[in-house]
């Protein structure tokens, strides 16, 4: 049996999950909840959690998980449910359980593989660090991050220092950004296009020319996932 304040915040945090995948801040709990503190919050989220109703994602920062919701009978009126979420939120809780939604602001650790040209092919060399990243740029599948050298791809947005997160494959489509290994050796950071037997490797920068091998030369690693930036 959840307390009035438990039911208000476990709704609140399911709400915000289905809409956006972000689990709400602790500031947002706090003035949602209209809690004097967020270690207010903090005693909720800690009996939501012994409860078995949300848990805390390990290793990945702020970010929540709701595993189960409360059943409500058909007697009780929907204004006890919640006064923060209303109407909306007391259908789902009514609703037969589906796939619960999962927080995409959580923070996860992927291999840095070295660096990546975006210029003449450079050689993107297997490394020990890593790179945290916002769960949110990432989609499905097993993923790395490439720190960007050159400048032949700055029309695409993608400048040099940046770190390009590479989601692994071996397939791309045409216009797709991907990692592309030469010969088995260099590796560069361009626009895929077939051309017969042939692949071209277009950079987005008028100083450069298109880069065009036989196609058995030229191995897809891995296609351009998202884009961090350090100021």
């Amino acid at each position: 049996m959840l307390t009035r304040k438990q039911h208000e915040l476990l709704c609140f945090i399911h709400d915000r999950l289905e809409d956006s995948g972000v689990s709400p801040s602790f500031e947002e709990m706090k003035e949602a909840l209209d809690l004097k503190s967020k270690s207010g919050v903090h005693r909720l989220i800690s009996a939501l959690e012994e409860r078995s109703f949300i848990r805390r994602l390990p290793n990945r920062a702020r970010a929540l998980e709701v595993l189960r919701m409360p059943e409500r009978t058909r007697s009780q009126p929907a204004a006890e449910v919640s006064g923060i979420v209303g109407a909306s939120a007391a259908a789902q809780v009514q609703a037969p359980p589906g796939p619960l939604p999962i927080a995409a602001n959580d923070v996860i650790e992927v291999p840095l593989h070295g660096r990546i040209a975006a210029g003449a092919p450079i050689l993107a060399m297997e490394g020990q660090s890593s790179l945290a990243v916002p769960a949110a740029l990432l989609g499905p599948g097993e993923h790395y991050a490439l720190e960007v050298s050159g400048d032949s791809m700055i029309e695409a947005g993608i400048l040099d220092g940046d770190y390009a997160l590479i989601r692994k494959t071996e397939t791309a489509r045409d216009g797709e950004i991907v990692v592309a290994l030469i010969e088995g050796t260099d590796a560069t950071l361009k626009y895929f296009r077939r051309e017969g037997g042939s692949v071209c490797l277009k950079p987005a920068n008028r100083a450069y020319e298109d880069q065009r091998y036989p196609a058995n030369h030229v191995q897809v690693q891995g296609r351009l996932a998202g884009l961090l930036r350090r100021y």
